[in-house]
């Protein structure tokens, strides 16, 4: 199993456009092979910003990289963009292989 997950700092008073766009996007993940499983998690909020994260798992490394060159993850990430001042910095790709 691989995990991919993007930690997002989102600014205080944008949550609710923030889980919007992921609400009412379309993610075309459904048929991607090798694609298990996806969450948005929603972390502690500070001073600043909210904490969120995408969780997606996959059969393999190789079956999340195929997706992030595919069709399927363009149309999945082309007008997901909440209103400006949401992000307090690009997102923070991290990735996992299960070892157990």
């Amino acid at each position: 199993m691989f995990i991919a997950m993007n930690r997002f700092e989102i600014a205080l008073g944008h949550e609710k456009d923030f889980e919007d766009v992921w609400r009412n996007r379309d993610s075309h993940l459904d048929g991607v092979p090798g694609f298990t499983g996806f969450k948005l998690l929603k972390g502690p909020s500070n001073d600043e910003f909210t904490l969120y994260a995408s969780h997606s798992t996959w059969e393999s490394r190789a079956a999340f990289e195929a997706w992030t060159e595919s069709d399927a993850f363009r149309m999945a990430h082309s007008g997901a963009n909440p209103r400006k001042g949401t992000y307090m910095g690009h997102p923070k790709l991290e990735t996992f292989e299960a070892i157990l």
